[in-house]
């Protein structure tokens, strides 16, 4: 048997690499390799579990061009995300900390891959890529920019700016918050980014919150008054306070305009 399966592995490579496949579903090879579909499922289980293929979920797999030197392989990320956006024809954008290091504001390296998309939610594991998947409103998306990675796939990230938007509104997840403020005024004082971009994206992406912390921010880097009213429009009035860093002590001067405490 362990000599059957074993040509079984060599057949399914040789038929996916001759028809130039990167991702077989199941039913895709049974004729091919003229084996039952109860031997098909058997042979891709146990191909995935030796590292040879990757599986994107349930009857679905990822393939190599062509397996290395030992035998045992793993999809880039992204292969391993477009894969899975595209069986769930979902848009997605990668975002967090993975973009903070790619725009240079964080130099480590993240182990997850964090992606807004508008289809899944929660975490998943294809090959050794690890994912965190936030599935968000369909108009949460965009302001992206693609990147061709070295397999030759393109992945989205979030735009600079749109990554910044993002670094204070899901600061909590990101742990971002007060470094991003700094990312944030570095980059108007080199004049990567424009204040009124920002603002802009602020209210496009943002929540109340992130419109106030960035509001707050904004007043504090003397931005012109056009750029803060873009900003102020889109807040209702209220009494309610939050603070400028979450998380400390909410001791410190208040910036009425914003209803945010300069606490850190």
């Amino acid at each position: 048997m362990a000599r059957k399966l074993g040509k079984l592995k060599a057949a399914a490579l040789a038929y996916v690499q001759m028809r130039n496949l990167r991702t077989v579903k199941t039913g895709d090879l049974a004729a091919a390799l003229r084996i039952t579909t109860k031997q098909e499922r058997e042979l891709l289980s146990r191909m995935a579990r030796a590292g040879m293929i990757a599986k994107v979920r349930n009857g679905l797999y990822l393939f190599p061009p062509k397996l290395p030197l030992g035998g045992v392989w793993t999809p880039d990320e992204a292969m391993a995300i477009n894969a899975l956006m595209a069986d769930k024809q979902a848009n997605y954008q990668v975002t967090g900390p993975n973009a903070f290091n790619r725009y240079g504001y964080d130099e480590q390296i993240p182990s997850r891959i964090y992606v807004y998309n508008d289809a899944i939610s929660g975490d998943r594991s294809i090959g050794r890529i690890e994912l965190s998947l936030i599935k968000v409103n369909p108009e949460r998306l965009g302001e992206t920019e693609q990147f061709e990675m070295s397999a030759g796939e393109t992945l989205v990230y979030s735009s600079r700016i749109r990554t910044l938007v993002d670094a204070i509104y899901d600061w909590s997840r990101f742990d971002s918050l007060p470094r991003a403020y700094d990312w944030i005024r570095r980059d108007i004082e080199s004049g990567r980014i424009s204040p009124a971009e920002l603002s802009q994206a602020t209210v496009r992406f943002g929540n109340l919150s992130t419109i106030r912390r960035i509001g707050a921010l904004l007043e504090q880097v003397d931005v012109q008054e056009s750029v803060l009213k873009t900003l102020q429009r889109k807040l209702t009035p209220s009494t309610a306070k939050i603070p400028f860093v979450p998380g400390r002590s909410a001791c410190g001067n208040l910036l009425k305009r914003w209803g945010v405490v300069l606490n850190g």
